[in-house]
């Protein structure tokens, strides 16, 4: 019985690191388990990246706007390259087109061993006209297209490996540089596209306009509580609200959501990356294909009788922000969205149907 004793007094000690190193297997810490060699996980991202490269992206971009506000210069600005068809003369019927024509531009881009099929939209003749009633129709139905081509694809029985996306990622919308409110049909335009894709609205040849100007445009404060002829009335705190970010509260009125829409922000840094930018929005931009000496450095940029308005100067425009939200930043962001929010709508929408 004696020597018992101490074999019973024996099995208590080990039971203590047993609960201790409970939690380890059963509830792991946020660190997850430690290895304890070199496994070689992380090679699964440069295996990625060779399967990915290989295949190349794909990325396109709708950019709508009246004529003369500088789409095409603004495209290929951004790319760096001519990758939108510019007419040298066009004639005297092209120039006005009777109705919205959509024209589609397909390039390969390549940079530094990545490869991007690049297919940009222009739509000449839009808010030409004396009545534009319903010229969006065209540009909807293009859209709509596009996910249909792509859901015939998708729901086949033997499908491609890799279908074809000429869905339309982002479409750059130019608002007129006239330095008032926006206007109805850029309301509506806006307001009916963002339920189909991403709109990001941008400020056209912002060099027509002042700093001081294009401060106000963007943020406009209501001077008067019974409103100007055109403008609807707010109640009189709005108005004395200072700085009131007029577009901005323009969008919020009538329900238009633009990209980043503030309903998909997944993470807290992803929300405050972009509340950030919703702050510029809309951005004010200049485009220009043609380089200049600045101190001894070319230079995209405007020349005038002032001086040279460099493009990529954050201190002259904002083109610089609109390039790192489509490119930089946002461009994967931009496809995700566009699959699966804008295309999966469209998709339950044409199987309800078809049911």
């Amino acid at each position: 019985g004696s020597s018992l004793e101490p074999e019973e007094h024996s099995m208590e000690p080990p039971t203590v690191p047993e609960e201790e190193e409970m939690p380890l297997t059963t509830a792991p810490g946020p660190a997850g388990c430690q290895l304890f060699g070199y496994v070689g996980i992380e090679a699964v991202l440069d295996q990625m990246k060779v399967k990915t490269m290989k295949m190349g992206f794909e990325f396109n971009i709708m950019v709508v706007g009246q004529s003369g506000l500088g789409k095409s210069t603004m495209v290929n600005t951004l790319f760096k390259s001519k990758v939108s068809r510019k007419d040298s003369q066009p004639g005297q019927q092209e120039r006005i087109p009777r109705t919205v024509q959509l024209q589609s531009i397909t390039h390969v881009i390549e940079e530094k061993g990545v490869k991007m099929k690049l297919t940009v939209t222009d739509t000449p003749g839009f808010g030409d006209q004396i009545n534009n009633e319903n010229c969006w129709d065209p540009i909807i139905k293009y859209i709509n297209e596009q996910y249909e081509r792509y859901l015939r694809e998708e729901i086949l029985i033997t499908r491609k490996r890799k279908i074809p996306d000429t869905r339309v990622h982002g479409c750059v919308y130019f608002v007129p540089p006239t330095g008032h409110w926006l206007r109805p049909l850029d309301l509506e335009f806006m307001r009916r596209l963002s339920k189909i894709v991403n709109v990001v609205p941008v400020i056209a040849k912002a060099d027509t306009l002042t700093l001081e100007e294009r401060a106000e445009f963007k943020q406009r404060v209501r001077a008067s509580p019974h409103g100007a002829p055109g403008v609807p009335c707010v109640p009189p705190r709005a108005w004395l609200k200072p700085h009131l970010p007029q577009i901005q509260e323009d969008l919020k009125t009538h329900a238009i959501s633009v990209y980043p829409q503030q309903d998909f922000d997944q993470d807290p840094e992803d929300r405050a990356l972009n509340d950030r930018i919703r702050e510029k929005i809309p951005f004010a931009v200049v485009g220009a294909d043609q380089e200049h000496q600045v101190n001894g450095k070319r230079v995209l940029g405007r020349k005038t009788k002032w001086g040279i308005i460099e493009v990529e100067n954050a201190a002259h425009c904002e083109f610089p922000l609109l390039r790192d939200l489509l490119i930089r930043s946002h461009l994967q962001d931009l496809k995700d969205i566009t699959h699966n929010v804008h295309y999966e709508s469209y998709r339950v929408r044409r199987l309800n149907e078809s049911n």
